[in-house]
């Protein structure tokens, strides 16, 4: 799977299971960190952690697992590291706090509107 496959996959999973404001992030000209930042929302802490468990399976079912995976006690922000690929899930007010998007914003924003399920 290459890495455009695995961002549709993850982007995809998270849409499915109604992750809120998805963003991906292209960041390789900035940092050897990663490639992509994928960033989300859940409306809960369980709900955090249940995009991230989905995505974390649905990426195992095609062989790929995370080289990483960190949460705070309270499952407001969740990272899967995929080395390319690093996922960070959030809970609304944990977001709204840390403002990621802003922090990289030099980053190019990738318009993934076709891969999210209008309603």
């Amino acid at each position: 799977m290459n890495e455009k496959e695995k961002l549709e996959l993850i982007i995809k999973t998270l849409d499915a299971k109604r992750g809120e404001d998805i963003q991906a992030i292209k960041i390789s000209d900035l940092t050897i960190l990663a490639d992509y930042f994928v960033i989300v929302n859940g409306t809960s802490n369980t709900h955090a952690r249940t995009l991230a468990d989905e995505v974390e399976f649905q990426l195992s079912q095609k062989g790929i697992e995370p080289e990483r995976r960190e949460a705070d006690t309270g499952n407001t922000w969740i990272i899967l590291d995929y080395g390319d690929i690093i996922v960070h899930v959030f809970y609304k007010d944990t977001r709204n706090f840390y403002k990621l998007e802003g922090l990289w914003a030099d980053g190019e924003q990738i318009d993934i509107s076709d891969l999210l399920v209008k309603e």
